[in-house]
């Protein structure tokens, strides 16, 4: 574990979020969403329809699911996109993610396990979508259009993976439902539309916040931690107490999800009496940076 905590600077909770992530993925995708002939859109779909017209065309015969080694190749490019956009560190969970998430969907067997298809949509949906968020919350990504929407929301806070991710689907849909039928295509819509609603509710480096903290002594601690530890900024300013007419300090930051439970772990440390009064899922706009 020390070195892959060297490797890729993950703690022990993240890596097993990781790897529980990609298993809840693959078994959205073997279990729920192939054996229904259903397509999850973005890199991965679209190598499950390149997957598909290879077949019908070439007449391929072979005992597992290669959609998985051309997800593999296809997001080669998008590594590298990763490492200049995002970071070096998310590049390199990234790439251990989808090595095991391809690994995966070779040896899972596609396996129906619900008659009805709206319930394969449903849950399959809110599996995937579940290991995706667990993915992204412990830094590390799915590849393909998550890597896009993550680029795109550091340069625009409108942007978000979930979102992006719809967006890129529509297209691959629209070609689906022309080969293989219009049912195909409405399912395949509402599995990616409940997956990504599951993945903006669980990824929380995508969620702005922002904190008041109040307290009655000096405020150094707080102040130093998001500064420091968060690399935020913070508005902080003197106070009176309207009870006791007592001197009370004011602490106000803007930060993500993820950063807002940093802090507040971090403040049952401090050692000193405050109270706070949070926000989440607020809209800002200007220049805030969402750091992945």
């Amino acid at each position: 574990m020390k070195k892959i905590k060297l490797i890729i600077n993950w703690d022990l909770k993240d890596f097993w979020k990781a790897l529980l992530g990609s298993f809840l993925f693959c078994i959205a995708m073997n279990y729920f969403v192939v054996p229904n002939h259903l397509y999850t859109g973005g890199v991965l779909g679209l190598s499950q329809l390149t997957r598909s017209i290879a077949i019908d065309i070439f007449h391929l015969q072979t005992p597992f699911d290669f959609s998985g080694i051309i997800y593999y190749i296809i997001n080669i490019p998008l590594f590298i996109l990763a490492y200049k956009t995002i970071g070096k560190t998310f590049f390199f969970r990234t790439i251990f993610t989808v090595s095991l998430q391809a690994l995966l969907l070779l040896v899972l067997p596609n396996r129906l396990i619900l008659n009805d298809i709206l319930t394969n949509v449903i849950v399959g949906g809110i599996i995937g979508g579940i290991g995706v968020g667990m993915i992204l919350s412990s830094g590390a990504s799915t590849g393909g259009t998550d890597i896009i929407g993550l680029a795109l929301a550091k340069k625009n806070n409108h942007f978000s993976v979930g979102k992006t991710g719809l967006i890129i689907n529509l297209f691959i849909y629209i070609i689906a439902g022309f080969r293989y039928g219009l049912p195909i295509m409405i399912y395949s819509i509402i599995y990616s539309a409940v997956d990504n609603l599951m993945v903006d509710k669980l990824h929380e480096q995508n969620i702005c916040s922002t904190a008041f903290i109040f307290c009655k002594e000096n405020p150094k601690i707080i102040n130093e931690f998001i500064k420091n530890d968060l690399k935020r900024d913070f508005t902080y300013w003197d106070a009176k107490g309207g009870y006791d007419d007592s001197r009370t300090y004011i602490i106000y930051t803007a930060l993500t999800k993820y950063e807002l439970t940093k802090l507040e772990k971090a403040m049952n440390h401090f050692n000193i009496q405050t109270f706070m009064i949070k926000s989440e899922g607020i809209g800002i706009k200007g220049i805030f940076n969402k750091k992945f």
